[in-house]
């Protein structure tokens, strides 16, 4: 993925209103002299989810139960923001700690989604949230199969 230089503005060159801006290691601080800016955890676990489902070889977030509620919760149209499905998040002042379960696809390498989601998640969430991230631990609940997705004749 291709960083981008950003503009005066804080944009990327020729980036629209709702274009994410780069990961920025010159990010102003959550606390100033003239006041804070607190992050809700609801906000980090979306960027987690976010970032996550952005790998390659990522197939769904969540275990088995908790996807099986989410769907039947999403259908009956009183489902929680399934961005956040998987997703566990303790946030402090400046930093953020995140747990997140999956389910890879069959095939890819587990060790190196992991990897590839450990990194995009950090490099979301401080450059989203300003935080440091201490940690993001990775449990692979399942593994997704070709037709697994098919209906049952």
């Amino acid at each position: 993925m291709a960083e981008t230089t950003a503009g005066p503005t804080g944009a990327a060159p020729g980036a629209g209103a709702g274009a994410p801006r780069p990961a920025s290691a010159g990010s102003p601080p959550l606390q100033t002299p003239q006041g804070s800016t607190t992050i809700a955890d609801a906000v980090v676990s979306k960027v987690a989810g976010i970032a996550a489902r952005e790998v390659p070889g990522v197939h769904s977030m969540g275990g088995g139960a908790s996807r099986a509620l989410g769907n039947v919760t999403q259908a009956i149209g009183v489902g929680g923001d399934r961005r956040t499905q998987g997703v566990t998040v303790e946030v402090g002042e400046r930093e953020a700690a995140i747990d997140i379960s999956l389910v890879i696809e069959y095939g890819e390498s587990i060790p190196q989604v992991s990897s590839e989601v450990r990194e995009n998640v950090i490099r979301r969430i401080q450059g989203i949230c300003g935080l440091t991230v201490t940690e993001v631990n990775i449990t692979v609940n399942d593994l997704h199969f070709p037709g697994d997705d098919q209906p049952q004749e």
